[in-house]
């Protein structure tokens, strides 16, 4: 993973400005249409080959299906948490993955065996990861997939193939991530992606993060995903902002990766957490907050209006206060889609550059942003 802005800021004696009076007005945009969803199916739909599968978190099977039409892919919901579409192609055929897709990849076959699928998958060295739905129905066929896996490498061995030993060899090697879902009992969907092009290098996008002793939390987990997928972390004697950051999960995760803090909320922080050295608390509105020079990363984990905290964070780009950006946004009861797209635009909008937007496997009723400033 790479460090991360080394970049030193210059001093400017007059940078520091006062807070604004008043936010920003929302975006003056229109999201695409609204499109119908259709029910979902009783019994899941065995797709295609031909067609792209894709796999999303138990209950946002509409928002990806709508995504998807949105984008003029002929979505078609196959069950709890399977999405098909028509395939993506080009030189890029991903140049901004569905935001509520976990993992997709091309169908090039539909087996009834570890065998069948083995044979399905490419003679050149690809890691194999055969995985069920994140649903609790499915779940519950976890050891099936398993032993699916586990025949799948003997048989490819038994055929002289070396296949890297795990997904992150796969990318750095440029190889393949043979995919097999287990959509039903004994019945699997065999496709692959390149490693590097994957949207996750976990199987079936589900990337559990250790737990630790001392930040047992889910928030520390959720953090830790979202700097794995942005592919950049915190380095040595980085200057974080963490915006809303009580009980200050966050701030003790990026402290114990060396970075110094600013831990901005109006309630306390644990009193570990603020004992710890770096740490600094400004117990303050976020709104109100103004930085006293530039700093290298801001991270911002609110429980708070999406819109109005992605103004926010255009207004620490627009102001230079920050080079690098991680933010959860909370989603809305209603109007997710509709809401994102307008989050997205507020962002780019405010000069934020290569805006992504994904529900990471930690995330529930929220979705992970990431931005540079240059």
């Amino acid at each position: 993973m790479k460090k991360g802005n080394q970049r030193k800021h210059e001093t400017r004696d007059s940078w520091h400005v006062s807070p604004e009076q008043k936010r920003p007005p929302p975006p003056k945009v229109e999201p695409p249409k609204r499109i119908k969803v259709p029910p979902m199916p009783a019994v899941t739909i065995v797709p295609e080959p031909g067609r792209w599968l894709w796999t999303c978190r138990a209950g946002f099977e509409a928002q990806l299906w709508e995504e998807l039409a949105w984008g003029k892919k002929n979505p078609f919901l196959l069950g709890p948490g399977l999405v098909s579409s028509d395939p993506f192609t080009g030189e890029n055929p991903l140049p901004q993955p569905p935001t509520f897709a976990r993992m997709g990849f091309m169908i090039s076959d539909v087996v009834r065996t570890p065998a069948d699928a083995a044979a399905s998958l490419p003679d050149e060295p690809t890691k194999v990861q055969v995985w069920v739905p994140d649903t609790d129905v499915a779940n519950a066929r976890s050891g099936e997939a398993a032993a699916w896996e586990d025949t799948i490498a003997a048989i490819r061995a038994e055929e002289g193939l070396v296949d890297p030993e795990t997904p992150w060899k796969a990318s750095e090697a440029g190889g393949w991530l043979g995919q097999v879902c287990l959509i039903g009992p004994g019945v699997a969907v065999v496709g692959r992606v390149r490693a590097r092009d994957a949207i996750s290098l976990s199987a079936g996008g589900r990337a559990r993060m250790k737990r630790t002793q001392d930040a047992p939390s889910r928030a520390a987990m959720k953090l830790d995903e979202a700097i794995d997928w942005y592919n950049v972390t915190p380095g040595k004697g980085d200057l974080c902002v963490d915006l809303g950051s009580a009980p200050g999960g966050w701030t003790r995760r990026l402290v114990e990766r060396g970075a110094r803090v600013w831990s901005v909320d109006p309630a306390s922080l644990s009193p570990d957490v603020l004992k710890l050295p770096r740490v600094k608390h400004f117990q303050e509105s976020a709104f109100d907050f103004t930085p006293e020079h530039p700093v290298d990363w801001l991270f911002c984990d609110m429980a708070w209006r999406p819109l109005e905290v992605a103004q926010l964070l255009g207004k620490w780009c627009r102001k230079g206060y920050a080079a690098q950006l991680i933010a959860n946004i909370k989603l809305p009861m209603k109007d997710k889609l509709p809401t994102l797209f307008r989050v997205r635009h507020t962002l780019v909008e405010a000069g934020w550059k290569q805006v992504r937007m994904r529900q990471l496997y930690h995330d529930r009723d929220e979705i992970t942003v990431t931005a540079r400033r240059v």
